[in-house]
């Protein structure tokens, strides 16, 4: 290579390294600090109006459970008392004694009074959701088909959810 070649070659590389630092310099001035601020501003916000929405529906169901805790608080203690209560009925159903009477209606009135009653069944339309069906038999003309024809024993329902299923004979089909 001779000089004037090495000479050409410094001046094309030199234009070359002019043209790419102008556009290096057009891309840095493109990004206008004030404009990533306010585009990270912005993504920030919507991040924390996020983050609040996120918390506040967590509060939310966090005191709808603590509702229903309180509310159906006393489920165990009022499936603890009805299996007493069952007993009473069966040492009732043995002897007729006026003391044992007496305590039987007045659990069953302290038991009522905080949300307990009893599940409705007979002649009614099987609910499969407050009774078991213990035994089937054919439907006749005083009981059609999926009505409840016995009780064999009785269901109970806290407030809304049920606490014991009564167990009862159902007229089917099958």
């Amino acid at each position: 290579m001779d000089e004037d070649e090495v000479v050409a070659d410094a001046a094309e590389d030199s234009e070359i390294e002019e043209v790419v630092v102008e556009a290096v310099e057009e891309v840095v001035e493109e990004i206008d600090p004030l404009t990533e601020a306010l585009s990270r501003a912005e993504a920030a916000e919507k991040e924390i109006s996020y983050r609040d929405a996120e918390i506040q529906n967590v509060r939310k169901r966090f005191m709808a459970e603590k509702a229903t805790a309180i509310q159906y608080g006393g489920m165990g203690m009022a499936r603890k008392m009805l299996n007493i209560l069952s007993d009473i009925d069966r040492a009732l159903s043995v002897s007729e004694d006026e003391g044992l009477s007496l305590i039987r209606s007045k659990m069953w009135s302290e038991l009522s009074a905080d949300g307990v009653s009893k599940v409705v069944t007979k002649g009614e339309k099987f609910d499969p959701t407050k009774m078991e069906a213990i035994t089937t038999i054919p439907p006749t003309d005083d009981f059609p088909s999926n009505s409840v024809i016995d009780e064999l024993e009785a269901g109970y329902m806290y407030k809304e959810r049920v606490l014991i299923p009564a167990r009862v004979v159902v007229a089917s089909d099958q």
